[in-house]
C-alpha cells in the first residue's frame, strides 16, 4: 500500500505545502523484515507538537519489542512466573489473545543498577509474525509456532530436550528470525547449535555448528550474491548459507559475560560489538574461487567507546548510527561511527541504553527513558528534528514502524503513535 499526503502550512507570512510519499510495510520480526532495523517508510517531520496518540495499553514487565503484521501487534510480557505472548489489535491496542510460552525466571540479568531487580525485567525475545503464524522463542529455548488469530499452538520444538540444548547464563534473549520458508534459532548442542526449521511444518531443514550461543539474535542478508544467516556466537561471527546451513566464513571475536547486540550487515562489511570490556569490530567479506574469505578491518578496544551493550546500530551510506555505551543508563550517547574505520564522527549524550531504527533519511531513536527522538541520519553532525515523551517505564526495546505508525513498549506500557 502507498500513501500520498499533502498539507498546507502557514507560519507568519510564509505558506508552503508539505507533501510526502510513503511506502508502507509490516514490521514482522525483531529489527524489521530484513533484521537490519531499516524501514521502507518515511515519516512526517517535523512533528507539529506531539504525534497523534493512537492507543496505550499496559504491558507488564518485559524487554521484548513489538512485531506488527496482519493488523496485529505482538510482544511477550511477564505474568507471574510465566512468559506470555500477547496479540493486540494494531488499530486499537485491544488485547485479542494471550498464550503462555515460557517460564519467566532468568537467574538475574536485565539489571538497572537497582537492588530490587535481581530477577531481571522479564522476557527479552521478540515474536516473529508471518501470515497466519506467530513464532516465539522462550528463554528456555522452546520454539513455539502459534496461530496468529487465536494463539493456539500449531507446533513446538523444545531445543533443550530434542537437540541437546545448551542455554546461557541469564538464559536466552534470542528472537526467532524468518526468511523465506525457514525460521532460524540457535541453542542446540554440539553439531546442532544453529537450527533452521520449515516455518509451516516445523520440520528440521538443517542443523550446524558446535559453537555456544550468546544473547544476540542472528542477522539475515545477501553478501557477495549469497543469502546468508550470520550467528554471533561465543567464538565470534559465523556465517551460514541460509538455505543449506553450510558454513561460508568466520570472524573470531571475543566473548565476555554477555554479547547481546546483533551483527550489522553493511554491504560487504559486517560490524559486531559487545560490552563487558570487549568493544567493537568489523570485517570485510570477499568471495573468490575458493569460496568466502574475511579481512579484519579493526577491533577497537572497549576503552575507545564504540561498544554496544544490546543496542544494535543501523547502517546508512557508510556510517553506523545508534546507542554506543555500556551501563550508562539515561546518560549514554547516540553516536555516528564510520563503519570502515571505527572512528566516531559525532555523539550526543542522554539516550542511555535505548535503540534506533532508520526510516528514510531519518532515525527514530527511543531513549531508555521513553523519549522518542527523530534525528537526521547524517555524518555531518547531530541534528534533532523532533522529540516527544512517548511512554513511561524503562525502554530497552526497539521501536517498530508499520503503516506510518510507530509501536513502542516499555516495562510498563505499550504505545502506538501516528507519524503519518
Amino acid at each position: 500500500m502507498n500513501h500520498i499526503t499533502a498539507k498546507t502550512c502557514l507560519a507568519g507570512s510564509l505558506a508552503f505545502t508539505l507533501t510526502s510519499f510513503t511506502a508502507t510495510a509490516d514490521w514482522p520480526q525483531y529489527r524489521g523484515a530484513n533484521t537490519d532495523g531499516i524501514s521502507t517508510e518515511a515519516v512526517r517531520l517535523p512533528w507539529a507538537g506531539a504525534p497523534k496518540h493512537v492507543w496505550t495499553t499496559p504491558t507488564t514487565s518485559g524487554l521484548s519489542s513489538f512485531s506488527v503484521g496482519g493488523g496485529k501487534a505482538f510482544t511477550v510480557v511477564k505474568e507471574g512466573t510465566s512468559e506470555v505472548t500477547i496479540a493486540l489489535d494494531a488499530n486499537t491496542g485491544k488485547q485479542l489473545w494471550k498464550a503462555t510460552t515460557g517460564n519467566a525466571t532468568y537467574q538475574g540479568g536485565g539489571d538497572s543498577g537497582t537492588p530490587d531487580n535481581k530477577g531481571g525485567d522479564g522476557p527479552r525475545s521478540t515474536p516473529a509474525v508471518d501470515g497466519s503464524r506467530v513464532y516465539v522463542y522462550s528463554a528456555d529455548l522452546v520454539l513455539h509456532c502459534l496461530d496468529a488469530n487465536s494463539g493456539k499452538s500449531v507446533w513446538t520444538k523444545d531445543i533443550m530436550t530434542e537437540f541437546g540444548g545448551r542455554n546461557i547464563t541469564w538464559k536466552s534473549a534470542i528472537s526467532p528470525v524468518i526468511d523465506g520458508n525457514l525460521v532460524y534459532v540457535a541453542g542446540g548442542g554440539a553439531g546442532q547449535s544453529a537450527l533452521a526449521f520449515n516455518k509451516t511444518s516445523g520440520q528440521l531443514v538443517w542443523k550446524a555448528l558446535d559453537d555456544k550461543i550468546t544473547h544476540a539474535t542472528p542477522a539475515i542478508g545477501t553478501i557477495q550474491g549469497v543469502r546468508q544467516v550470520i550467528f554471533f556466537m561465543q567464538s565470534g561471527l559465523v556465517s551460514l548459507d541460509a538455505a543449506t546451513g553450510n558454513q561460508l566464513w568466520r570472524f573470531a571475536f571475543p566473548f565476555k559475560v554477555s554479547t547481546a547486540a546483533s551483527p550489522v550487515i553493511c554491504g560487504n562489511i559486517v560490524y559486531c560489538s559487545a560490552g563487558y570490556g570487549v568493544g567493537g569490530g568489523a570485517c570485510e567479506v570477499s568471495k573468490g574461487g575458493a569460496g568466502f574469505s574475511v579481512k579484519e578491518l579493526y577491533k577497537v578496544p572497549f576503552d575507545q567507546k564504540i561498544a554496544n551493550h544490546w543496542s544494535t546500530p543501523v547502517y546508512k551510506n557508510g556510517y553506523l548510527y545508534g546507542m554506543f555505551s555500556f551501563k550508562k543508563y539515561g546518560t549514554g550517547p547516540m553516536k555516528c561511527v564510520d563503519v570502515k574505520t571505527g572512528q566516531i564522527k559525532w555523539e550526543q549524550p542522554n539516550f542511555g541504553a535505548g535503540n534506533v531504527i532508520l526510516a528514510g533519511n531519518n532515525l527514530l531513536a527511543l531513549a531508555d527513558d521513553g523519549q522518542l527522538v527523530a534525528v537526521e541520519a547524517s555524518p555531518n553532525g547531530y541534528k534533532e528534528l523532533a522529540r516527544t515523551k512517548a511512554v513511561d517505564g524503562k525502554c530497552w526495546s526497539t521501536p517498530a514502524l508499520s503503516d506510518g505508525r510507530v509501536y513502542i513498549r516499555s516495562t510498563k506500557q505499550g504505545v502506538c503513535l501516528d507519524l503519518r
